[in-house]
């Protein structure tokens, strides 16, 4: 399956940088000036600690692997997956089930290949339907734990930028009465710690959450294609309905002339 970089992904994120740290400087700010290492420490050490103990250790030593996902997604061909299924079940309506025996070796999509397998084996509908059910319960399951990482690592980000300012203030208070100079750099340092957990939150975490769930969605998709093609084959139904019930089930804009 073929994974290419997510332009809109990419896109996004560089638009969201670019107007909020863009504002700063016309405002007259210094990108400098919100470099600050305890802030940051605070914001994403605390951050990823908390995600940590909200899920495992080895679950979020994979944390990385499912941001590249979101940036590079893999690449569902739906077009071309129906006019497969269409074909194979051409070839069923005219020389049986068993003769798609020989197309299973030049199957890339597994899930394809596997209901193909079942139904050339004499499988009833109902068992077929039942594993597949199965089979995308168990995904959703995953798919979901993996989104919730960057979901809650979204929810901890702004509580961490609060539990930063909130020490920047007290180290403030602390030094009331001293030198200027310091008294701003606490009070900069407070604030900076909030700007941190809210823009990592509302720029970065959150929307790679959503980002995995959009290619759930879209991976849930092809599999009930996949499933509903193989059952209708296997029903040996003409290939003319089993493409446009197959098409019925994308957004209308996608489903083109039957």
């Amino acid at each position: 399956m073929k994974k290419t970089l997510e332009i809109g992904t990419v896109a996004g994120l560089a638009f969201g940088i670019i107007s909020i740290f863009g504002s700063f400087l016309m405002e007259g700010g210094k990108i400098g000036a919100l470099i600050m290492i305890p802030a940051m420490t605070i914001v994403f050490g605390g951050t990823f600690a908390t995600a940590m103990i909200g899920t495992s250790f080895k679950q979020f030593g994979k944390m990385w692997k499912f941001a590249i996902i979101a940036f590079m997604p893999p690449k569902h061909d739906v077009e071309k997956l129906i006019e497969s299924i269409v074909k194979y079940a051409t070839v069923a309506r005219k020389d049986g089930l068993l003769a798609l025996e020989k197309e299973l070796g030049g199957i890339q999509h597994s899930f394809l290949k596997k209901m193909l397998r079942f139904a050339i084996d004499g499988t009833d509908p109902q068992t077929m339907r039942a594993v597949a059910d199965a089979e995308m319960g168990f995904l959703n399951e995953r798919h979901t734990s993996n989104a919730q990482i960057f979901q809650k690592m979204g929810g901890y980000s702004p509580t961490m930028g609060i539990i930063g300012t909130v020490m920047g203030l007290i180290v403030t208070l602390a030094n009331a009465g001293g030198d200027p100079n310091d008294l701003i750099h606490h009070i900069a340092t407070a604030f900076i710690a909030t700007l941190w957990g809210i823009f990592m939150a509302n720029i970065v975490w959150l929307p790679i959450a959503d980002k995995l769930k959009t290619i759930h969605s879209q991976e849930n998709l092809v599999m009930e294609i996949t499933l509903e093609g193989v059952l209708a084959l296997q029903a040996g139904e003409i290939p003319a309905i089993v493409r446009a019930k197959l098409r019925a089930m994308l957004p209308s804009s996608e489903q083109g002339e039957i």
